[in-house]
Formats: C-alpha cells, structure tokens, sequence
C-alpha cells in the first residue's frame, strides 16, 4: 500500500471543474535557475574585470526566496578595497571603451541583447526566484524591457557622433539600484553609460544581487570587454563608498527620496554628476466619464502590480463623487477573485513581498489609518500559510494629510479620495511631495490632456498606468528626484558638453554651515572724480543715484535699509546698490511663483516676440550700456560693445528657442502616441559671475525664461549696476512683473537663501567652489535641482560654452504622456 506522500494526486472532472472555476498549479520549472546555482556552488563573489573575484575574509549574506524563505544562495559583503578594486577596473577599461568606434560598441550591446534573450527563461525565473514577484511579471514585463533597453541603446551608441556631437563621456559610473526591479532598474543605468563609452560599476540591492551577477556573466559570454561592467555585492554603506569614491564620475541611483538626499549631500562639491530616480506617491485620477470596468484592471495594474513594490504604482485613487462608491464595489469585488501564491505559478495575481521587514512596515501604516478612523477592505481568504506576503488593501475614508495619503507605503495598498471638479482633482493629485507618475481616467481625451499637462509628474498615463519603454525617459518632479531613464533625454545623464573637463575642487573640509555668513557695507571716504562735477566754478556733489532691486516688475527698496557701493579697479566708487537679504529673496519667491503660471501657458511665440523686444530695445541703448560696463569694469570701450552686441545675439539665439523646444513624439512599442513635453522647472535662482556683467547675465536668464521658467536672479556681485539698468529695459519690452526679479548683494548670502528655500525648484550658481559645495549639499532638502560651476569660470563669449544645448537641458523637465489607441484596430 502506498503511504500517504505517494498516494496520487486526486483529478477533478472537467464537469467539477467548471462548477468550481477553480485554477489548478501551473508552477514554472526552476530546475535551470537552480542548476545555475548549483554551477557555482550556491556561492558567488564580485564580478570584476570580467572574471569572478572572492576575496578572503569577507562576511557573506544569505539570498533567500521570500515566497518559500528557502535559501538560495551566498554572497559576499564587500568592502572598500573590493570597491577600489572594481573602480580600478572600470578605469583602466574607460580607456579603450571610450576611444571604441561608436559601432563597436553598438555591436557590443546588441550582442548582449541577444544573449539575454537567449537565456531569457533562465533569467525569469532567477529574478522571481530572488524577488518574491510573480514569473508572469517577470517573463512578460521586466525581461522583455531589459532586451529592449540593449537593442535600443545600441542604436543610440551608433548614432553618437551625429546625434550627441556635442558632448562626451564621463567616465566611470557608479550604479545604485534597489530591489523591486533588480535587474530592469540597472538596465536602465547601464545601457545609455555604455551606450555613451563610460564603464559602470554596479552595486545591486542587499536583497536582490543574484540576477545582477548573472547578468554580468551574461555580459562576458557576449564578449563585452572585460573590466567594462562590475557588479560588487554589500551592504547599503558599500553604495556610499562608490558614491563616495574620487574616481567615479557620475552616480546613478534609484531608490528612496532619504537615501537620495543622503547621496545628494555625500557627493556635494566633488564634481559627480548624479542622477536621482527616488520614492512617489503617484495619483490615479477616474473621471466619471471613464469606462469603469476597464479602469479596476488598470487599477490592478498600478497598485497591485509587483505586490505594490513600485515607485511609480498608483497608490492614490482620486475618483470623482458621482462613481467613488460604484468604482471602490467594484474594485473589492475584483479583489475577491485575486489570487496570491508562490511566485513561480503562473496563475497568480501577485507574489510575496521582498522581506519580512517590508511586510511589517506596511502593516505598520495601515494600522495607522485604522486607528486614524479609516476604512480598511482586506483581500483576506487569499494569503498562503507560508512565505512573506501581505493581503491587496483598499483604504477609504481618509484625510488629505492622512499619513496612508501623504506618505509612500511601498506595498499593495491603495487609498481612496473623491473629488467634484477637475480643478480639485488636479489639486489633490498635485498635492504631495512627490512627481513621479500618474495616469488619467476617462474617455473624454481633451479632458485628459488637458489634466495631465496639469499634473506634476514626469510621467501621464492616460486609461493605463504602469507601461514603460526604452524610448521614452522614466523620472520624476520635486522630490521624485531628477533625470530621466530612457529615451534620448536619458542620455544625457551620462555625458558632458565637450570643451568641458570635470573639475575636483578641495572643498572636503569646508563647513557648509559657515558659508553665506556676511556684514553690510559701512561708510567709507571716497575720492571719486565722479561724486562732484563743476557748477560755476563751484564743485558739488552729483544728485545720488542709488540702485533699488527689482522684483515683480517693480523697484524695490531692500528691506534693510544698506547700500552697497559698487567700485571699479581703479577703487573708484561708481555707484550703489542696495544690499538684499533673506526677506528680499522671499519676497522675489512669491513674486516669481505668481508669474509662473501665466508666463509658462503663454504661447511660444508670444515669449519670442517678448525676449526680441529686449534684444532691440537694448540695442536703443547700446553705447550707454557700454559705458557702464567699462565704466564698472575697467574694459575698453571696445571690448564693452563686444559685450553688448554679443549679448543682444543672445538674445536673439534664445528668443529662436521660444517655440522649438517643446518636445517630441517618442517612437515607443506602444501601440498609440507617447508624446514628449519640454515643460518649465518652475522657479529658477541664479547666481551670476563677475566676469561679463552684462553677457553672463543674459546667458543665465535668458534660457530660463524662453522655456517658461520664472527666475530670482543674482547679478555680478562687484558689477551689479548693468544688469540694473535692463530693469528699464524688461518694463519697456512687455516682461510680465515677476519673470525676472534682480536681488544685489552678496552673492553668496543671497544664494544661500535661494538654495535654502523649500520653493525653489533649481538652483544655478557661478561662483566659488565652496560655494558650489554648499549649493548641491543644501539642494538635497527639497531635491532641487542644481548647475554649479565648482569655482571655474567659462569663456562667455565661446558659444559652446555661452549658448550651448545644456541651457536647454537645464531648463526644461522632461514629462512624457502616454496615449493608448484601439477603437478600431486592437495591435
């Protein structure tokens, strides 16, 4: 007799199964994954120079499948010289990768599309094995987009030399990723740095390292050359060591908005570029006019999609009142039909989640809100005995700042607020600390495009959510980070305009704390050969002039009554500005933010008529300019008309730009339109140079304001007075009051201000490398977004470094909506 573990298992009839509807297992075999496993002794090192390194005497960390708790496999925590020893390798094969032909290195990346594709199964089922998420998402999504991402990129690493002439590599990129999406989140950094002839080393999740380091094999299979991509496996003080490290580049991180901050901070004033893709609490807006049934699926898709797991899932669901309750029934019936499980079942609608921790945290928040008098529904009768997963959650009747509301869970929990109008729907969605996506409900697509254009998100989907392709650039607004993952506009988070060299300024000892720190000017004895002038054979002092500050399209005096003199090389005074402070810079914020909006809907071509109005009615007063600039300065006359005439070319340059900047159509798998829009910042502080008073001036707002960015800007601290006299020049030429507000000073008090302001969206500065230090460390509070100079100057005049595209790319933010078809024909 047969025991009991060897009984048969019992066959319903088709008759019984179709009055029960029941699903039967449909597991995925894991005997390739574990045979891979097994291949290396369930053991692994780094992956450096295209070889497998274990040093010795290194703690190792066991990998296990959150669906079972089994144990997988062993990795190694790594440390610095583990580190030292990956960036080593990364440079020493900077040196040729770089200086490969462009299709070389096309070839390389398609090669290793193909090879992926070859093991496409096997590298399915590892990433579910390693993450908890179902093998449909991983089969069917997430390795799917990893190919595309290398046949894309090799494509742009073909067109390099005529698509990014301008520009150049960087160098060696440090790659961060988390572990929700270990292996197509990394794909993203590395695909355009390679693409672009930098090298990458790659830290993956502590979680989630096993698809990353078979990955990396992949890559060496494919012939990618040694030393071009390394993956080292630690802790999360690992990944501050990369970012840390003098001879990485530029980092790329994705992850949550604290980590970031703490990223933003530690590479402050190193001369890194970085790139943030970080935390959302992303709204899904459902007009009534939405078809219903199909927006709950698109609802399964957005918060449920990866157990909730994502950065972008639609955790708040804005509905309007006339169909919440129809919607939110809905929606708990769909729940009754979902089904939880091991992760390698192909029937499942979700998986387990990564670790223990992350369910407990997300049982924490929703705790919360029942205790907060909310309404917790709980897809209960569906969760296994075994493994880590958490039941797909509906909260409803919530407050706006309800913690569940405002916060990001990171789990599969969605909230629930009603609205009446559309201007209050996109109030609530705009309503978070957060841009990273969002997507619109309704068949109504003017009312659609019209929301979303006024949603702050890098991303709108409109009747879908949660779609993704390399061609289209994936990041956020606000503290959602900056920096784009995917489409041209992700390129060029990997390269530098050509004339430029990474500066490295010593400013590891500076105390962000001092800097800003200043006292007024006091009286002083002058013998200015301009304060008397002859009247009658009697000399008298000239009527004084004193400079006010400009802001809302008025003059202003200062709030503190101080004054600063403005003196020329000769030490000559030749005039007085009034000394800014903090309330200045506050009051030129609000003033800014009351423009924006009217300035950034305004047509194209209106801006453009505008910024051509400044250009002639600067030209009105080219020799009086001229003299104030030789006059401040020192120069010939000369060199002043030169300055003026360039500026007034300008002007000219960026007021073309007016309406040919606005975006693109992106050529996605997407069977419909993805539509790129160049859209505004916002408010933008500048602080400006000394060299060029007048040039440098104009090279900095004028960009700013073409693309429909409001800017506070600070002019030459020791020759302020030309940029003063364009206030006259901006009130003749139809500039609204608030586009641009002109705050004298100290540059470096006034800046600290600006950078300090929670509303402020960018900061630019022009000034010192202390200066540089503070801006992108004290950036990191609201995630603004920064260009600093790291205490070098350019050549204003040079137009590749005056008027080059990466004043474009520093005043436009990438937004990209998403417009599905299929009325007629189903792709």
């Amino acid at each position: 007799m047969m025991s009991a573990s060897t009984q048969p298992r019992q066959v319903n009839s088709v008759a019984e199964i179709f009055k029960t509807l029941d699903y039967g297992p449909a597991p995925e075999a894991d005997n390739v994954a574990k045979a891979w496993l097994d291949d290396h002794g369930k053991s692994f090192g780094h992956f450096i120079d295209g070889k497998w390194v274990k040093p010795e005497g290194r703690k190792t960390y066991e990998t296990k499948n959150p669906a079972t708790g089994e144990v997988l496999a062993t990795t190694i925590q790594g440390v610095k010289e583990d580190v030292d020893m990956a960036v080593k390798s990364a440079r020493r094969a900077y040196e040729s990768w770089n200086k490969t032909p462009p299709h070389v290195r096309a070839r390389h990346l398609y090669s290793v599309s193909r090879h992926i594709q070859k093991h496409m199964r096997l590298v399915s089922v590892v990433e579910t094995m390693d993450n908890g998420k179902p093998i449909r998402e991983t089969r069917d999504a997430d390795i799917p987009i990893v190919v595309r991402h290398f046949y894309h990129h090799a494509g742009w690493a073909q067109l390099m030399d005529t698509e990014m002439k301008e520009w150049k590599s960087l160098g060696v990129i440090g790659a961060i990723v988390p572990w929700n999406f270990p292996l197509m989140l990394l794909t993203w950094k590395i695909c355009p740095a390679l693409a672009m002839g930098n090298t990458v080393v790659l830290k993956p999740a502590t979680y989630t390292r096993l698809s990353a380091l078979l990955l990396a094999e992949i890559c060496a299979e494919a012939g990618l050359p040694p030393g071009v991509f390394n993956v080292v496996t630690g802790s999360g003080e690992m990944g501050s060591c990369l970012a840390s490290h003098p001879d990485v580049d530029k980092v790329a991180f994705t992850g949550s908005t604290q980590v970031g901050q703490t990223l933003r901070q530690l590479t402050a004033g190193t001369g890194k570029k970085l790139s943030l893709e970080l935390g959302g609490k992303s709204p899904v807006v459902v007009f009534e006019t939405a078809d219903l049934d199909s927006t709950v699926e698109g609802l399964v898709d957005a918060i449920w999609f990866n157990q909730g797991q994502v950065c972008s899932a639609g955790s708040r669901l804005i509905v309007q009142e006339s169909v919440h309750d129809k919607l939110v029934a809905k929606l708990k019936e769909r729940l009754t039909h979902f089904r939880l499980g091991d992760s390698l079942d192909k029937t499942i609608d979700m998986g387990a989640l990564v670790d223990e921790s992350q369910r407990k945290t997300i049982e924490e928040y929703v705790e919360g809100a029942r205790r907060e008098g909310a309404q917790v529904y709980q897809a209960e009768n569906c969760i296994p005995s075994r493994g880590c997963y958490y039941p797909p959650t509906i909260i409803t009747n919530v407050q706006t700042v309800s913690k569940v509301v405002v916060e990001e869970i990171f789990g599969p929990v969605l909230v629930v607020l009603p609205f009446r109008t559309a201007k209050e729907a996109i109030t609530l969605a705009n309503n978070t600390i957060y841009g990273l996506a969002s997507s619109v409900w309704t068949e109504n697509v003017s009312l659609a495009m019209e929301v979303g254009l006024s949603i702050k998100a890098g991303t709108v989907w409109i009747n879908c959510h949660n779609i993704f392709d390399a061609a289209s650039g994936f990041g956020g607004y606000k503290q959602s980070g900056y920096g784009r993952d995917g489409g041209k506009e992700g390129l060029y988070e990997y390269v530098r305009p050509k004339w430029e060299e990474r500066h490295q300024p010593n400013v590891a000892d500076f105390d962000v704390n001092k800097f800003g720190a200043t006292l007024p000017q006091r009286p002083t004895i002058d013998s200015v050969d301009a304060v008397e002038i002859p009247h009658d054979g009697i000399k008298m002092p000239r009527i004084d002039r004193t400079y006010k500050i400009y802001y809302g399209g008025a003059q202003k005096r200062p709030d503190a009554p101080y004054a600063r003199p403005v003196i020329n090389p000769d030490g000559k005074v030749v005039g007085h500005v009034g000394e800014g402070n903090r309330k200045d810079i506050r009051n030129a914020v609000e003033e800014a933010h009351k423009a924006a909006p009217g300035w950034g809907k305004r047509a194209a071509h209106n801006r453009a008529q505008i910024v051509y109005y400044l250009a002639e009615n600067l030209e009105i007063r080219r020799e009086e300019i001229a003299d104030r600039i030789c006059k401040m300065s020192g120069k010939s006359r000369e060199d002043g008309l030169r300055e003026v005439d360039i500026s007034i070319q300008r002007l000219f340059h960026w007021g073309a730009y007016c309406d040919k900047y606005g975006g693109t159509v992106q050529e996605t798998t997407l069977y419909g339109a993805t539509v790129k829009v160049h859209e505004p910042v916002g408010v933008i502080g500048i602080a400006c140079s000394d060299s060029y008073p007048l040039l440098g001036f104009v090279s900095l707002f004028a960009p700013a304001v073409v693309r429909g960015n409001t800017v506070v800007i600070i002019p030459s601290e020791k020759y302020p007075l030309v940029a003063l006299d364009l206030y006259q020049v901006f009130d003749t030429s139809d500039l609204p009051g608030g586009v641009v507000n002109i705050i004298t000073g100290d540059r470096d008090h006034l800046t600290k201000y600006l950078a300090e302001h929670q509303d402020v969206q960018s900061m630019w500065y022009f000034g010192s490398a202390e200066g540089s230090k503070f801006v992108e460390y004290i950036s990191a509070e609201n995630v603004k977004r920064t260009w600093v100079n790291y205490g070098m100057d350019r050549e204003w005049e040079n137009p590749e470094q005056g008027q080059g595209e990466e004043f474009l790319y520093h005043s436009v933010q990438v937004k990209n909506i998403w417009i599905p078809m299929g009325d007629i024909f189903a792709n």
